[in-house]
């Protein structure tokens, strides 16, 4: 399969906003727009690239297919409004159409991913945001950071609200990952600060769905992939540490919602499901729902593996009018669907661990 290098559609001249009321931003929203979308191949940014061509909007995904995979998006390669550039952003992007926005997903989310090459994170975080942040500059669009919940650390405060600042180990094995999204951060306003760049920052938690990978590395790909082949489940420490999971599809409104409020609500915003369940928790709903028989089985748990993970979404209900709506059960069986057919087997196939 050939991808796109080239975009498909002319330029859209950048927007004189400041869009600084509801309704100017809803009027914004509704208005056809063009978009870079880095990481638009990745399990999240392919949803947000679906989601903005549905709305009639232009797409440019830029991915170097590190993480991100093909399979992803191509069922939008047909759409004439969207295009391809293979590409790593910690290298400069070649010139490009004007653009109205930037969503900045680039970077490996999962702990064996972005620690399987530590430095490289470190300069999709940094050196990438800054090359993005200087091509909104150049654009004079919008640009939206995808930041994390890892910028808390292993929390003492919770749940965490945007105003807690963290206690992360700024020298352990997920540095590369929690301080390069802290960087990015600080980059993006700083140029809010200096350069009057329009800037949206979204502190993301635990998110699942379809076209996560089954070799993820994260708690419910591991936990479906593992009850779908019979093996046993995996759990790290004793399981009762906890995480709060946030459906792909109520993310992607979050993070749209984000981008079209009003100019002066820069965040951050933490995006994610307040409703908090134990690792434990999580493995015997994921057995019960795929009928495996697989059982639980204990590990040690990772160093600076956080203990309690739970979001304060109260300014991103007030500000963003956002929530998210997918009951977790709901869910958890279409991102078991995705799975089966991903790893070609069915219930009735299910096993008993060996």
């Amino acid at each position: 399969m050939t991808k796109t290098t080239t975009s498909t559609r002319q330029g859209v001249a950048p927007s004189n906003r400041p869009a600084e009321s509801v309704a100017n931003a809803s009027e914004t929203r509704n208005r056809k727009q063009s978009f870079l979308v880095a990481g638009g191949a990745g399990f999240v940014g392919s949803h947000l690239c679906e989601r903005l061509l549905q709305q009639g909007h232009s797409v440019l995904c830029v991915d170097n297919f590190h993480t991100g995979r093909w399979a992803n998006i191509e069922h939008l390669a047909v759409n004439r409004h969207f295009s391809v550039i293979d590409q790593d952003i910690i290298e400069p992007l070649p010139e490009l159409h004007r653009m109205d926005g930037i969503f900045n997903l680039a970077c490996p989310a999962s702990p064996p991913m972005y620690q399987a090459d530590p430095i490289w994170t470190v300069k999709t975080n940094v050196i990438g945001s800054l090359n993005l942040l200087e091509l909104a500059h150049r654009h004079n669009a919008r640009i939206l950071q995808a930041s994390t919940s890892e910028v808390y650390g292993d929390p003492k405060i919770h749940p965490q609200p945007e105003t807690y600042l963290g206690n992360v180990n700024p020298i352990g094995p997920r540095a590369c990952y929690d301080e390069g999204k802290r960087c990015a951060e600080t980059l993006f306003f700083d140029y809010a600060r200096t350069r009057k760049t329009e800037i949206k920052v979204a502190r993301i938690f635990n998110t699942y769905g379809p076209r996560m990978r089954p070799d993820d590395g994260r708690v419910v790909s591991n936990f479906i992939t593992q009850a779908l082949q019979g093996k046993e489940i995996t759990i790290h420490g004793t399981g009762t540490q906890t995480r709060s999971f946030c459906y792909v599809d109520d993310l992607v409104e979050g993070l749209m919602k984000l981008m079209w409020s009003p100019a002066a609500v820069t965040g951050p915003f933490n995006l994610g499901n307040p409703h908090e369940s134990t690792i434990n928790d999580i493995a015997e709903l994921i057995v019960s729902m795929t009928g495996s028989r697989s059982r639980l089985t204990y590990v040690p748990r990772p160093q600076d593996d956080p203990e309690l993970r739970r979001p304060d979404i109260s300014k991103a209900k007030r500000e963003l009018d956002w929530r998210p709506r997918t009951p977790l059960v709901e869910g958890l069986n279409q991102t078991i669907v995705h799975f089966e057919k991903a790893l070609g087997t069915t219930p009735a196939f299910l096993g008993a661990a060996e």
